[in-house]
């Protein structure tokens, strides 16, 4: 079998037991379980946005009601039981039972192709609507019929007050009308969609023009579930509904968000069928036709929705979880009884030979002849350097990032006496006016300096890994999916699987370069070229002598007043930074304060830091303003 890590599960497994096997739990309790309004999230319309390959659709597919059914009917499975767990955390159980009846709806592209047929927005905007609220109840009857566990007359709708002129148009509130007026209007609107030429408006099907809005009729729906009756709420979840039209979405968006609609609604959405400003955040902005986020509508955002250090503690159990359960379908790995990914790329650091350290040592004593570093002050630097590293909470202490530190340390040292004035009768030897510190941005620092000076390997570690892939699912597993690659390899051969720093190094900038070579969306020539170019500044200040930004960089920054007219404006430019979000080519930070200003960070993702070499630690900025971005994307 080919490498599963180089593959979407959605995309090329198609048995439940199989998906339900591999697929974590991890989504539903990060970005449903612990969400402030999760009790708000099968009562208000939903957008999930997330990058691709964040696991929208992923998580779609687990809490559709026929995966839901199939995982409580065998809870001897361990993977069933935490499966089963995380729905009941998400809301989607209550006492070990279904609460929720949810069904995924994909948004192909046949939707907005009803957006070019020659009607007035409104007339297309419900073709396009009422199609797909017959296809969700029609999914919606498969999935509870599913398996056989009930039938048709096992199935009862529950309309919601006030709504007696409606339940006509639907089909009454049995499941065989539903099916069949559903089965009606699908028909009757695919036909309009499909012809070679539109109908003239007054041709139109009866079927496709009457009224049909089961989402405003129906509230719940009664079921058989063992031998005993069961209300659920229906949930249609519409994925990749960013295929839309940009105006048709805004319709229908507004047209779900009627607030007397008890129908659950959750569009799966990618981030770049935003506006630029609500990219980037911008409160104002992603308000949407007078509809306000938190009151009419709530956003669940997969990237980004919570603090660096949760979010990345957050993902790395996610990513630990979906590796593991990946391993056991790696051809070459099932005899050698491999269970934790973690476990095959260790990050116990790399070492210089013993030539390569002589050689550093010496070159820090000419640098100490070269910056007038007398011995006494040496012996300091190197003893607050030794305090430091022993009691570093990191591994990697080895002797050469002492050496390194010290260079760093010396250079510093200089710099900050270079003002002031020699004596003629004693050894300059003053203390500088801020002390020295050996701290881990000097580590770092430190780190940065021996991969340019040796190529000493600078990531590797699961926990590199995961903050590498911002926080993506899909990335983590195409950055696993070449580890895993090189270690088949290595079974092949009878060599050991696990693979020490230097070849993690070279593996995941290789496959780094790879990613963003393959970058295809709008405007990727111009966002490679800004990224590149930010990349090679970054790495040319971070490896300066006295590591002047610790442990390097890895953003720019721009005035927020900057921004907030880039923003405002037409320009092309905040497109171009639209799209580079959108796609994780770069992360945006707000109001960023330092200096005594309010700077927006522009910050290289994961992919581009591993290209390029540079630390993944945030916070290190190059202030730059818009004008630079034009030029080197130009």
């Amino acid at each position: 079998m080919a490498n599963p890590f180089l593959r979407r599960a959605t995309e090329f497994i198609r048995d439940d037991a199989t998906f339900l096997e591999i697929v974590s739990p991890a989504p539903l309790t990060a970005f449903l379980t612990h969400h402030p309004r999760k009790a708000d999230l099968f009562e208000l319309p939903i957008r999930i946005l997330g990058a691709p390959g964040s696991g929208k659709t992923m998580l779609a597919m687990l809490a559709e009601f026929r995966l839901v059914e199939a995982i409580l009917r065998d809870l001897t499975s361990e993977t069933n039981k935490d499966l089963a767990q995380a729905l009941a955390g998400a809301g989607f159980l209550e006492n070990g039972k279904p609460c929720v009846a949810a069904v995924r709806v994909p948004m192909e592209s046949e939707y907005r192709d009803f957006w070019e047929l020659p009607y007035d927005d409104a007339i297309k905007t419900k073709l396009a609507l009422w199609l797909i609220q017959a296809r969700t109840m029609l999914a919606l009857l498969r999935g509870l019929t599913n398996g056989g566990h009930r039938k048709l007359e096992d199935i009862r709708f529950i309309a919601r007050d006030a709504s007696e002129a409606q339940l006509e148009q639907i089909g009454g509130l049995t499941a065989a009308g539903i099916r069949d007026r559903a089965l009606q209007v699908q028909r009757a609107i695919y036909s309009i969609g499909a012809s070679l030429l539109p109908p003239k408006i007054e041709d139109l099907p009866r079927d496709a023009t009457d009224p049909y809005q089961p989402f405003e009729c129906i509230q719940e729906i009664e079921i058989d579930w063992m031998g005993e009756r069961l209300l659920v709420k229906p949930i249609a979840m519409l994925d990749d509904v960013h295929s839309l039209h940009p105006d048709q979405f805004e319709q229908m968006f507004s047209a779900l968000a009627r607030r007397e609609i008890k129908f659950g609604r959750w569009l799966m959405m990618r981030l770049d069928a935003l506006s630029p400003s609500a990219v980037f955040r911008s409160a104002k902005s992603i308000s949407t036709h007078n509809l306000k986020p938190d009151r009419d509508f709530i956003d669940v955002f997969m990237q980004g929705g919570e603090s660096r250090s949760k979010e990345r503690k957050r993902f790395r159990e996610m990513a630990a979880d979906m590796a593991d359960r990946y391993l056991p379908r790696v051809q070459a790995f099932r005899n050698r009884s491999v269970t934790q990914f973690r476990r095959l790329v260790p990050d116990e650091p790399p070492r210089l030979t013993e030539a390569k350290l002589r050689e550093l040592a010496a070159q820090v004593d000419r640098d100490q002849r070269r910056l007038e570093v007398t011995p006494a002050r040496r012996v300091s630097i190197e003893a607050t350097i030794s305090a430091y590293l022993a009691g570093a909470q990191s591994g990697d202490r080895e002797p050469e990032v002492g050496l390194a530190m010290t260079r760093i340390l010396m250079a510093r040292y200089a710099n900050r006496v270079s003002s002031q004035q020699a004596s003629m009768f004693e050894e300059f030897d003053p203390d500088p006016k801020t002390p020295l510190k050996a701290d881990s941005s000097v580590a770092e620092g430190a780190r940065l300096h021996l991969n340019d000076y040796s190529g000493r390997a600078l990531h590797y570690g699961f926990d590199t890994i995961c903050d590498a892939s911002n926080e993506n699912a899909e990335l983590f597993l195409q950055l696993a999916g070449a580890l895993v690659a090189r270690m088949e390899t290595q079974a092949i051969r009878g060599r050991k699987l696990a693979l020490p720093a230097p070849v993690q190094h070279e593996v995941l900038r290789n496959k780094a370069l790879e990613v963003i070579d393959g970058w295809a969306f709008p405007f990727a020539r111009y966002v490679r070229a800004i990224v590149d170019h930010i990349g090679r500044e970054c790495r040319e200040v971070s490896i300066t002598p006295n590591a002047r930004l610790g442990s390097g960089a890895n953003a720019i920054g721009v005035l927020e007043t900057d921004i907030g007219q880039l923003l405002a404006s037409s320009d092309e430019l905040s497109l171009v930074l639209k799209y580079a979000v959108a796609y994780g080519a770069i992360e945006v930070t707000r109001d960023y304060g330092q200096g005594g200003k309010s700077w927006c960070l522009i910050e290289l993702s994961g992919i581009v830091c591993l290209a390029h070499g540079l630390t993944l630690r945030r916070g290190g900025f190059l202030e730059r303003d818009l004008d630079y971005l034009r030029k080197i994307g130009g």
